[in-house]
């Protein structure tokens, strides 16, 4: 999926520029007295029939024009001599920086599909810049060479699968808990309000309270997972869905507890001790969450 893909892209981003600059140094001439069109270009093909996936080969001169054709992949070319690409990011990067660099994807022109493009500076003998030679490689080649656990790969779509069969049980367990939690009510009828019993509505509410926490854990990892929403703070996103999922459950189950408080003040006066016990659990919960959320807070802010 796209927007997994660029996600992805951003981590494995290192390796893909340290694979593309080893290409560079390995097959382009540089620091030479005589750095000609010809002897940039022979090598520039000889990448690309190294490269199966590659989408394009082409070089510039100093100001950005490109000074020979554009080498397409199955042996195909474009004559593109003296088209000025003095404002793409692949040219001005390389001049800036004197070194290889890297894109991020953008939509190619030839068809359309996310293209990242690597970029290395030729130098002549002085130091000067007289080239840039460039090559165009889709977004999904780049993951497949520098991540094996791409998205377009066996395991990344064996893991997207796996998250869609849980997020889809989770979201049956939460429909189950939401029938059942209202159900109670159905039971009576319109008209009969009068003989709803007060054990009911906390047992629907304590339902309904964990349908929601775990309906919200679905739809977390469904969007993350399986979808690829990006995430601009990971590990942000993940704190807020814990504090969520574990302020549904301190609600539950301090609803049990008042309950059962009800329940064994008419009934057993003997059995409050253990309505005692599950208070006092909800109020460890409750220094552990709030333990949770300072530390997480200060680690963000930090």
């Amino acid at each position: 999926m796209v927007v997994q893909d660029i996600r992805q892209y951003s981590e494995i981003r290192p390796k893909a520029r340290a694979y593309f600059c080893y290409l560079f140094h390995k097959n382009l001439p540089n620091h030479l007295p005589s750095v000609s069109v010809e002897s940039i270009t022979s090598r520039l093909l000889k990448i690309r029939g190294d490269l199966q996936g590659l989408d394009a080969t082409y070089l510039l001169d100093a100001k950005g024009n490109q000074v020979g054709p554009t080498y397409l992949k199955n042996g195909k070319r474009e004559e593109d001599i003296g088209v000025s690409r003095s404002t793409r990011a692949y040219y001005y990067r390389a001049m800036n920086e004197h070194r290889c660099t890297i894109t991020d994807p953008y939509p190619s022109l030839l068809n359309d599909e996310l293209t990242v493009t690597a970029s290395q500076p030729i130098f002549d003998e002085h130091g000067e810049i007289v080239y840039v030679a460039c090559i165009d490689m889709p977004l999904a080649e780049v993951l497949r060479i520098a991540h094996p656990l791409a998205s377009e790969s066996i395991a990344g779509k064996f893991f997207r699968i796996a998250y869609a069969v849980f997020t889809l049980a989770l979201a049956f367990v939460s429909l189950l808990l939401f029938v059942k939690g209202i159900e109670g009510f159905l039971a009576y009828g319109f008209g009969h309000y009068a003989k709803i019993e007060i054990k009911d509505i906390f047992e629907a509410t304590i339902l309904l309270t964990l349908s929601l926490a775990i309906f919200d854990l679905v739809k977390t990892l469904f969007e993350e997972e399986v979808l690829g929403r990006p995430k601009h703070d990971p590990s942000s996103d993940m704190h807020k869905t814990m504090v969520r999922f574990l302020g549904s459950i301190i609600i539950a189950l301090s609803i049990e507890a008042l309950m059962l408080v009800f329940k064994f003040a008419m009934t057993e006066p003997a059995m409050l001790i253990n309505a005692i016990y599950i208070i006092g659990a909800v109020a460890l919960l409750l220094v552990g969450l709030a333990i949770y959320i300072h530390f997480t807070h200060t680690k963000e802010i930090s």
